[in-house]
């Protein structure tokens, strides 16, 4: 190709930037679109549980109907695990992961941008169900027959299947483009074992997307199936078996919660090394130990089952499976202590939320534990505990996770700071109020409290208590992200001008400028 036709004339037409976001090929911008899309959804399924928690306020309440109540639990369940939390971490992972390895971009630009449109495809194909005579309202996990024709007519469930298929294809596809990307676009010299944690952990991440979604797309089509051509995989009236949905079903959404907690783990381990002035503690430990959660993850689904009348072999062998799982969690847990002790600490709102993190999540790891006891899942695997056990995991981990990665890389994506104080208080306020809607519900579990009800008695005046206690809990915590919006927005216009390396770290994307330029690197560098 000669100069002369390469060379861009000075007068020739330029997109409009809102143009050029809308057919990026560029990972930082794919990522940073993930990030925002992703954060809308979780305001709106953050929304859907506000409605649920009003519902719950006091005994009797009336403001939603038994069924919406239903619909408002499902929703914001599947909303936060499939278009909030799975896609915030996979644009953290866009964003940093090819500037973090010393690559250019992603190893199939054009598939990844196109996993990314997907997203907000699928997303709106199982909103429009509110528009289509109602939405999804069997719970995330939709189990037969709750989920069949029977006792769900509408289109609500055939919507929820077609946008999570839609999702999977997206996962998928993104999937491979990470496992490509970080096998074979590292920097020269860049060997596994000097590679950065947060690449360690997409990589687990991914090959998990990449094996188990295929399973529930399977069993989304078998149900699709039965419940539009009549067909019986699930019906046990014409031999089918509702504990098959079960098996295939925990299969995938299983391995899905480390899904969602893996590169939650992956940001910690690279901020809490910079705000402690410290190397990482025991880098191999944490590197191998996502590897065996990763595997672990695979044989650990039936313990989701003990109350349906496994054999109590099967349920012993689940049992100690999933309380393995425990030690290289607690790996990782001893290493993220180890490298704060001793450390010259920072307390920037990033460092906190990652500290946050390694505290909280414990709590959720311990729950865990817990249940994974078959004599004690049993009693509390229909009540509030488990409710407590999943947010301490999802919220208290990979949000916190997800809070620390905006104020770490914020910096670096816009060449703007965000401001300290106003994190300050979305910190305190998310935290205060995290515990106070989420910590009750142990309680509540333990006192036999059954989930997913639309109301209680009046008569249950503890129950009563705690519900609105936890209810203005999640008044505030809904509250409190709106204080980071209004940062975002504020730290864009009049923000501190961010240099290339704010925080003093040592990973490759703090070495390029703020915002990096196109092409990532001039230079790809060698590492030694």
């Amino acid at each position: 190709m000669s100069t002369q036709s390469a060379s861009v004339h000075p007068h020739a037409p330029t997109k409009p930037t809102w143009l050029k976001w809308l057919t990026t090929t560029d990972h930082k911008k794919i990522g940073i679109m993930y990030i925002f899309t992703a954060f809308f959804f979780f305001m709106l399924a953050g929304f859907f549980a506000l409605l649920v928690r009003a519902q719950l306020l006091f005994p009797g309440n009336t403001l939603l109907t038994p069924d919406q109540y239903n619909q408002m639990v499902t929703m914001h369940a599947s909303g936060m695990i499939f278009f909030a939390v799975i896609p915030l971490l996979v644009g953290f992972g866009n964003y940093a992961v090819p500037l973090m390895i010393g690559a250019r971009d992603m190893a199939f630009p054009r598939v990844n941008a196109i996993a990314f449109w997907m997203l907000p495809f699928g997303a709106l194909m199982m909103m429009s169900s509110f528009f289509l005579g109602g939405a999804a309202a069997g719970g995330w996990t939709q189990y037969p027959p709750l989920s069949g024709g029977f006792f769900s007519p509408g289109r609500g469930v055939d919507m929820w299947i077609l946008g999570l298929h839609v999702v999977g294809v997206s996962s998928i596809m993104g999937s491979i483009n990470f496992i490509v990307t970080i096998l074979n676009m590292r920097a020269p010299g860049m060997r596994l074992h000097k590679m950065p944690l947060l690449s360690w952990t997409v990589l687990v991440q991914s090959w998990l997307q990449l094996i188990a979604t295929p399973v529930l797309a399977g069993v989304l089509t078998m149900l699709l199936f039965d419940r539009n051509f009549g067909t019986s995989f699930f019906r046990p009236e014409h031999g089918g078996d509702p504990l098959l949905w079960q098996h295939l079903f925990w299969f995938y959404s299983h391995p899905a919660v480390y899904i969602m907690i893996l590169p939650a783990f992956g940001i910690v381990s690279e901020i809490l090394p910079v705000f402690s002035g410290k190397p990482i503690f025991g880098y191999l430990a944490i590197a191998y130990s996502s590897v065996a959660i990763g595997v672990l993850g695979f044989v650990v689904w039936a313990h989701h089952m003990f109350a349906t009348g496994l054999p109590v072999s099967i349920r012993m062998v689940f049992m100690f499976l999933t309380m393995l799982i425990a030690v290289p969690t607690g790996i990782k847990i001893f290493s993220w202590v180890a490298t704060l002790w001793g450390g010259q600490i920072r307390f920037t709102v990033a460092a906190l939320y990652a500290i946050a993190f390694v505290a909280f999540f414990l709590i959720g790891g311990l729950s865990g534990i817990f249940l994974a006891s078959v004599p004690v899942d049993v009693q509390l695997t229909h009540t509030y505990f488990v409710v407590a056990h999943i947010h301490y995991v999802l919220f208290a981990g990979s949000m916190l996770g997800i809070f620390a990665a905006i104020y770490f890389w914020f910096p670096k994506m816009f060449g703007k700071m965000l401001d300290e104080k106003l994190g300050m208080v979305h910190f305190w306020l998310t935290i205060i109020a995290m515990n106070v809607t989420f910590f009750p519900m142990h309680v509540l579990g333990i006192m036999g409290i059954p989930r997913r009800y639309y109301t209680y008695s009046a008569h249950l005046t503890e129950v009563a208590t705690i519900n609105t206690i936890e209810s203005i809990g999640s008044f505030v915590l809904g509250v409190a992200q709106f204080i980071l919006i209004y940062n975002v927005i504020v730290s864009l216009k009049k923000g501190k001008t961010a240099g290339d390396d704010p925080w003093g770290a040592n990973t490759l994307e703090w070495t390029v400028s703020s915002p990096p330029p196109d092409n990532n690197f001039d230079v790809i560098p060698t590492i030694r």
